[in-house]
């Protein structure tokens, strides 16, 4: 059996009266890439979004069930701040802070109290190792982020992202916006990212959940029809639903 990250059971959410998702159950493996899929609407990035608790952020969510990081409950045992720090996440659109690509990855570690240069130094050329950025700009991290390609700054914010050092890694759809260069080297990056992270990705793309996935949730109008190994869900789904969203039938 491998070891669970993140525990979901009997979740429900609303935005006041419109349930979002229905009794949601399902589990999150360690060290693996779970692909989130289903056509827009569907819930798949509220569902994300409830993992670090940013539908905290939205006046009229509220949700019931339990989610449970390492074991502890993400409402209870957790303060918000230390929730966001072990779960991080990397938008649609590439959001780099309007200041210098050093500044953008020692934003974190300095707001977490991190204060020594060479500490700061030591995160800042590890998270863009990381992130496969550092070759490209070891030598401009004094320069505005804002002076990167799109595939530049959406790598520079997943180095943002592990810079405070997290367990998990959520993507919204973090490819929607990039070339097909760029969008190659953000999935060789979560291919290799997955040996120190367990990373939840939601894409629109099959081809990417197929590539890239080692496990494939499908939604449907707020409910996970479907879970488990992607190889499984792609090649022996088991509800004919999965199916026809699979093969281009409707979506």
């Amino acid at each position: 059996m491998e070891s669970v990250k993140i525990s979901v059971k009997n979740l429900d959410l609303y935005y006041g009266s419109f349930q979002a998702l229905k009794d949601i159950n399902l589990n999150i493996e360690a060290n693996k890439v779970t692909a989130l899929i289903g056509p827009s609407g569907c819930g798949k990035s509220t569902f994300l979004k409830t993992l670090n608790r940013m539908n905290d952020l939205v006046d009229y969510c509220k949700y019931t069930g339990n989610i449970q990081l390492d074991e502890r409950d993400i409402r209870k045992d957790y303060d918000v701040i230390d929730l966001r720090k072990k779960i991080g996440i990397v938008f649609q659109k590439p959001n780099p802070f309007p200041m210098s690509i050093y500044e953008n990855v020692a934003y974190g570690p300095r707001a977490h109290g991190i204060k020594k240069k060479k500490i700061l130094d030591e995160i800042v050329e590890q998270s863009l190792k990381d992130a496969a950025l550092w070759e490209e700009v070891k030598d401009r991290l004094k320069k505005s982020a804002l002076g990167l390609s799109g595939g530049q700054q959406q790598r520079l914010c997943i180095a943002r992202a592990l810079a405070v050092a997290p367990d998990v890694l959520l993507m919204d759809e973090p490819t929607s916006a990039l070339d097909p260069i760029a969008t190659a080297k953000i999935e060789e990056l979560v291919k290799k990212l997955k040996e120190k992270y367990t990373i939840i990705i939601v894409t629109h793309s099959m081809q990417q959940a197929g590539r890239i996935s080692d496990n494939t949730a499908f939604f449907l109008m707020g409910k996970l029809i479907e879970f488990g190994k992607t190889i499984n869900i792609f090649r022996n789904p088991v509800y004919q639903k999965t199916e026809d969203y699979i093969t281009g039938r409707f979506g």
